[in-house]
């Protein structure tokens, strides 16, 4: 039978290794910091040396990690008094409409390269969300996440959005409004942004706030989602958070 091979790998390891995953992301609603211990418990994993493997194979990524690049830590206050419209503008407005802190990542003393690639993943998580237009609640996370698994296989990622299929197949949407078929459809619209969009990894965005968003949206190829469910456009509080001013008449 073409089923055999679960045989090897469902070791009593393997097993007890998956129950802990499961754990992390069950738990990952209430406490953040489950979602980070995800990542760190891969961290010298099989799957993030082929996840670095992958990333060095574009020119710029490997640069990036070779130079391990963090970027100035994010300041609402002074994002706030940015370009209407620019990437760091909607950023501050969207983050304090929604009450959220912006050093919320968690990160890790830097020993190798591992290290830093989940540093700088975590650290521009929500301006994946901002660029592509995914929502920062539970109908857009999977689909955000999607897009850096495309890009570079962060098994982090991996792990977070087949466990939440996982737990959503047992859950059904009297839960949480989310079902398996909702979880294939926003996994497969993240991978297409993520595989059409240009390398989002190496780019300094810290060093780029005061740029239009749509400039830097056509830049990099992305098309974000702007309506349904899964958008961050789609919700009133945050629409009037980034509503641009009108100009005064003269």
């Amino acid at each position: 039978m073409g089923f055999k091979y679960i045989n090897e790998i469902a070791t009593p390891d393997n097993i007890n290794q998956l129950l802990t995953f499961i754990d992390h992301v069950a738990g990952a609603g209430t406490d953040v910091n489950e979602v980070f211990d995800i990542s760190d418990l891969l961290r010298d994993s099989p799957q993030m040396e082929r996840c670095l493997t992958w990333m060095r194979e574009d020119a710029a990524t490997a640069q990036m990690i070779e130079a391990q690049y963090l970027g100035s830590e994010y300041d609402l206050e002074k994002m706030l008094q940015m370009p209407e419209g620019s990437l760091g503008w909607t950023y501050a407005r969207v983050m304090s409409a929604l009450g959220y802190e912006p050093h919320f990542y968690r990160l890790r003393n830097i020993e190798k390269d591992a290290d830093y690639v989940i540093n700088r993943i975590r650290k521009t998580h929500d301006l994946h969300h901002i660029l592509t237009g995914f929502s920062m609640d539970d109908f857009g996370e999977a689909g955000v996440l999607s897009v850096t698994v495309a890009q570079t296989g962060y098994p982090g990622w991996i792990l977070i959005n087949l466990l939440g299929m996982l737990l959503d197949f047992f859950g059904g949407p009297q839960d949480n409004g989310i079902d398996v078929e909702y979880d294939y459809d926003i996994l497969s619209t993240g991978i297409k942004i993520g595989r059409d969009a240009k390398p989002l990894f190496p780019v300094k965005w810290e060093e780029r706030f005061e740029q239009p968003l749509d400039d830097l949206r056509s830049e990099f190829n992305i098309q974000p989602v702007t309506e349904g469910q899964w958008s961050w456009y789609s919700r009133p509080q945050l629409r009037d958070a980034i509503a641009l001013t009108e100009p005064t008449a003269v």
